[in-house]
């Protein structure tokens, strides 16, 4: 019997406790009690109460209800009838006052109640994000951390008058109070925060996920089962939307570790997503700075996103195919960022000179001996074909520190089939602070002015301290031949934007330098100590999508699958001006959807290079890196020959390092042509057979040629400047 009371209290209170109309359904129900009690209180009373209704032509109800809400009803309408108050007597009395009494504290006590606690309730759940009001267009963020200012910043960017709704399982008000550092009250009305758990497809329902136009997973960095929990959202949003009839546009996934981004990259672990044709785009925040720095150079201001900082390019003004000078990127630290930097710059930039030189990719750190051999271990195939540098720093007394040169330990390639790619990496044993460290970047400096390097370091250490210490305090040789130094910040780049802007020259403002030479005081106008130095890795600008990027990887891809594979010729430039515009990207998007992750990924690196070859075209023109004026002109022969070759020195690197290997003597497709049509099937287990240098490809290399020569037409198809 207990235990029934119990599941009948645990009933009611969870009934009153769903939702509003519940809360009056019981009202409504106490009411229907009052009135009845109402009634038989009147018919034990022995008066004639019912002859006096049919006389004044009243409901027999009414006369109950008004006993219940008015404490003078019975003297208005009842005593005051003429000739019936000797029909008055107390039974009477008692029951219309135990009826007023019982009315009273329905209306004035229960009603009064339940709406004071149904405001209140109401707001209380509009502040925990219970309620739900967006149904179609808007922007969902699942789960929240710090990086999502930057993503609700990108989609106002895009679309000012946006909505968009963040699910997550934090405290919502909390979150609301800290978006509220970087969005005004007016924005704010446009972010709708909901509670729920970002796996759970109840939850989806309400915010009527399948009518967002873009979905954000973004999750928690702070959860260390960050990119596990990603994945299963991805998974429940795919079943979710699974027999919708709408879908969002795209679907952008953030994963917090660098080993399971570049798994994704050659997995085909969201069929799902594929299936639905729905754009899928993985996000790391490591890798995408790296792409703002290397690919889109720029960064947006902190206080005002619509503002943007140029960073430098760190090719300098460029280079030609017969410069000796090359491209030397020191990471400073063996981080997370620093890894993914330098993978990121190994995949981008490359040269036409790299017969004479090629990109350097520096590692400084105290533990490098140690951390090296996992860099290289995660990258295994790429130094079987390519030697490393490896120098101690550590003991000021080895005389032989200068000259531990170049290590093959992991090279099982000879003659031709070694040393042939156009990227290089040098990892140094030693602390940024010791003197010999400095020593060595004061050299590269030196070199950097006289034109021999295009030097840039990235201060990358754990500690935001010690890069800001060691950003303000670099050899004098950095800051006096502008080097860029980019410093790590955690969150604001106003400090490192603000200092820059300071100290760099302005008109009517310019600084001079002054030495005597020859008794003569020698002057030039020169930039302050640290007008070259560039902030990254903030958290909440951190996002930043390169849809042009994306648009030129499917246009890359349309070309390729639209190819003469007998002739090696893509479609003619006049034919491809013939075909309306919306049909060619209607082709692109459907040849897109049916490409493997690992085909996706090679076009979306040979895009993020496009940018560099164009500004390489106009170094090889002769004219400014920023000249845009001959930029859809037809390539000569020479260009589309050093742009080929530039172009397999890319493609070389990248499959190295997406995990791709070089075939083996017995495995060589090239060594062994009787048997090619067999062991080219090794390509489906990531061995490629066109993995060496240009002048060893076969007719293959006639790709390379044609794709060349339809640069400008690519650029011109995404012509927007970005």
């Amino acid at each position: 019997m207990n235990k029934n009371r119990y599941k009948f209290k645990l009933w009611f209170d969870r009934l009153l406790s769903k939702s509003l109309w519940k809360q009056f359904l019981v009202l409504g129900a106490v009411l229907i009690i009052a009135l009845v009690l109402s009634y038989l209180f009147l018919s034990l009373s022995g008066t004639d109460w019912q002859q006096f209704c049919e006389r004044k032509d009243l409901n027999k109800w009414l006369l109950p209800i008004y006993l219940l809400i008015d404490s003078n009803a019975l003297n208005n309408l009842y005593i005051g009838d003429t000739g019936q108050d000797n029909a008055v007597h107390g039974w009477m009395l008692i029951a219309s006052s135990i009826t007023f009494l019982f009315g009273a504290f329905v209306f004035n006590g229960i009603i009064i109640g339940i709406i004071t606690t149904s405001i209140e309730r109401r707001v209380d759940n509009h502040r925990k994000g219970h309620l739900h009001y967006l149904k179609s267009g808007h922007y969902v963020i699942v789960g929240y951390d710090d990086m999502v200012p930057s993503f609700i910043s990108h989609i106002f960017n895009k679309d000012e008058d946006a909505y968009v709704l963040i699910l997550t399982a934090k405290d919502t008000i909390g979150i609301r109070e800290r978006l509220l550092k970087s969005f005004s009250e007016q924005r704010m009305k446009h972010i709708i925060i909901n509670y729920g758990h970002r796996t759970s497809t109840e939850y989806y329902k309400d915010i009527r996920l399948e009518s967002a136009e873009e979905v954000f997973v973004v999750g928690n960095h702070s959860n260390a089962a960050h990119d596990a929990i990603n994945v299963e959202c991805v998974d429940s949003i795919s079943l979710y939307l699974k027999d919708k009839d709408r879908k969002p546009a795209r679907i952008t996934c953030v994963f917090k570790d660098l080993d399971t981004y570049a798994a994704f990259k050659t997995s085909e672990i969201f069929k799902g997503i594929k299936n639905l044709k729905i754009d899928f785009l993985p996000y790391n925040f490591y890798t995408g700075w790296a792409k703002q720095v290397f690919v889109k150079c720029f960064y947006r201001d902190f206080d005002n996103p619509g503002k943007k900082y140029r960073y430098p390019l760190v090719y300098g003004n460029g280079i030609k195919p017969d410069d000796d000078k090359y491209v030397h990127l020191v990471f400073v630290g063996t981080t997370n960022f620093a890894v993914a930097f330098a993978m990121e710059s190994a995949h981008v930039l490359h040269f036409p000179n790299a017969d004479k030189r090629k990109t350097r990719i520096t590692f400084i750190d105290v533990k490098v001996d140690i951390e090296k051999d996992e860099f290289i271990t995660r990258n295994r195939h790429f130094f079987e074909v390519q030697p490393y540098y490896f120098y101690d720093l550590t003991n000021e007394k080895d005389e032989k520190k200068e000259k531990q040169g170049l290590r093959d330990e992991y090279v099982i390639f000879t003659g031709k089939d070694r040393d042939f790619l156009d990227v290089e990496f040098e990892f140094i044993k030693g602390d940024i602070f010791s003197k010999t460290v400095q020593d060595e970047i004061s050299k590269w400096a030196r070199e950097h002015k006289d034109d021999k390097q295009c030097l840039s370091i990235f201060l990358a250490l754990a500690d935001q301290r010690e890069n800001f210490v060691m950003g303000m305090n670099m050899p004098d040789e950095v800051y006096d031949n502008e080097v860029p130094v980019f410093i790590r910040q955690n969150r604001s780049d106003n400090f490192v934007t603000n200092l820059r802007n300071e100290d760099t020259k302005k008109e009517g403002e310019k600084f001079t330098y002054s030495v005597v030479k020859d008794g003569e005081v020698k002057s030039k106008e020169r930039d302050a100590r640290y007008a070259h130095i560039y902030p990254f890795g903030m958290n909440e600008i951190a996002f930043s999508a390169d849809d042009y990027s994306l648009k030129r990887a499917k246009l890359i891809n349309y070309l390729y699958e639209t190819a003469n594979y007998e002739t090696y010729k893509f479609q003619g430039i006049i034919v491809l001006d013939a075909i309306p515009k919306a049909k060619i990207w209607e082709e692109a998007n459907a040849y897109w959807q049916k490409l493997s992750v690992a085909l996706k990924w090679s076009n979306l690196y040979n895009s993020y290079t496009m940018r560099t070859k164009q500004r390489v075209l106009r170094v090889m023109r002769g004219i400014g890196i920023d000249d845009e004026s001959r930029d859809y002109d037809t390539l000569s022969d020479y260009e589309v020959e050093q742009l080929a070759i530039v172009e397999h020195n890319r493609w070389n690197v990248e499959k190295l390092l997406m995990g791709y290997r070089k075939p083996k003597k017995d495995e060589d497709k090239y060594v062994y042509p009787e048997f090619a049509g067999t062991l080219k099937k090794n390509k489906d287990l990531f061995v490629h057979h066109d993995i060496r240098p240009f002048d060893q490809l076969s007719t293959i290399k006639e790709l390379d040629y044609e794709f060349s020569r339809y640069i400008p037409w690519i650029m011109k198809m995404t012509e927007k400047n970005d």
